[in-house]
């Protein structure tokens, strides 16, 4: 695999089709301008479904990559190592709030073993069982993977997002499950623009105290002394600082725009693998959308590289795909106001007293 061929393979949303958009707005019944930033998400909504009028979102899915990190050893999660496969069991049994959220619209979730740290006898049946190793490794002392386990992990996420493509789903909310995940991600946001562990460095989803965060501002320094020698190829970064889960959602995230299906980021982790896409192919973040502001200061980092501007920002931190969820009903919203709003012949007289 050649994540440079993704450069050639994916296309921009469609520019006619969105400046066709543009020209409709002008022409319905309330003022352009009066929507905000509706306006601006019904067109490129139009543009990603080369359609006009827009049509609505009708088959979205929350996709969350699970793993374990083992940076967790070193007690930079407010959970414990080794525990993500509990998260898992609370998505899929209803009781996070992810599955609040998507019950409420109606949203089926899919949870995909990337590198979760149990027995598989732990997981729910529901689980799309696709493990490419158990945990990552430890990576300021050790790679994450190995480059093979990269490209399997890359591979995977590459399947699932042509299953969700080829099963209708026009939409996709990604986030992630895991313990420990913030701490890769930071370290490959880090790498990625430049700078030190200490501006990355966030409390994470689980919440950390202030010697947590110092052991985690410890373990992304010295990761990133093994980042820096390998920022040259993606595959080997994924690698060396990522994990599964990372890979998994990077291979998801690049063949997305390539199937040309819109996804909703969510919050740090994400943010990384979509900073490691657009290095591979700089046209997919054109398919993107950030979801929200997680507070982790590595997400505002990566999403100010790529351009993002985060659609809502209302200080939720738990992770999994939440505050991207969240959003789904504004986008919905964008596209039900750009196709239903009727279209006016001639300008519409001003009201008495109005000028």
């Amino acid at each position: 695999m050649n994540l440079d061929d993704f450069s050639d393979l994916i296309e921009r949303p469609d520019g006619g089709i969105r400046r066709e958009a543009e020209e409709r707005r002008e022409r319905l019944s309330v003022r352009p301008g009066a929507l905000g930033r509706l306006d601006e998400l019904g067109e490129w909504l139009s543009a990603a479904q080369g359609a006009v009028p827009v049509r609505p979102v009708a088959q979205p899915k929350v996709v969350l990559f699970a793993g374990d990190h083992g940076v967790a050893s070193l007690g930079v999660s407010g959970r414990s190592a080794g525990g993500a496969y509990e998260l898992v069991r609370a998505v899929l049994d209803g009781a996070s709030p992810v599955a609040v959220l998507a019950r409420a619209q109606q949203v089926p979730v899919r949870v995909v073993d990337a590198g979760l740290d149990c027995d598989p006898e732990l997981l729910p049946a529901e689980v799309t069982r696709r493990r490419v190793r158990r945990g990552s490794g430890r990576i300021d002392v050790e790679n994450a993977l190995t480059v093979e386990e990269a490209r399997q992990a890359l591979e995977l996420g590459i399947a699932v997002a042509d299953e969700e493509a080829d099963s209708g789903t026009d939409l996709v909310v990604l986030g992630d499950v895991s313990v420990g995940g913030t701490t890769p991600a930071s370290t490959l946001i880090a790498a990625l623009c430049g700078t030190d562990a200490s501006v990355v460095t966030g409390r994470g989803g689980a919440g950390i105290d202030d010697l947590a965060w110092m052991r985690k501002c410890a373990a992304i320094r010295d990761a990133l002394r093994r980042a820096r020698p390998v920022l040259g190829d993606q595959l080997e970064l994924l690698a060396a600082v990522g994990g599964a889960d990372l890979a998994a959602a990077t291979g998801f995230l690049l063949q997305s725009s390539v199937r040309r299906m819109p996804v909703l980021l969510d919050g740090v982790v994400g943010a990384a693998c979509a900073l490691v896409a657009q290095r591979a192919a700089f046209r997919a973040p054109d398919w993107w959308l950030a979801g929200q502001v997680s507070g982790e200061p590595a997400q505002s980092k990566a999403l100010d590289r790529m351009a993002l501007n985060p659609l809502l920002d209302h200080g939720v931190t738990v992770g999994e795909g939440t505050g991207a969820l969240l959003a789904l009903p504004l986008v919905r919203a964008a596209a039900a106001l750009a196709a239903e709003l009727p279209e006016v012949t001639s300008p519409v007289a001003a009201p008495a007293g109005e000028s």
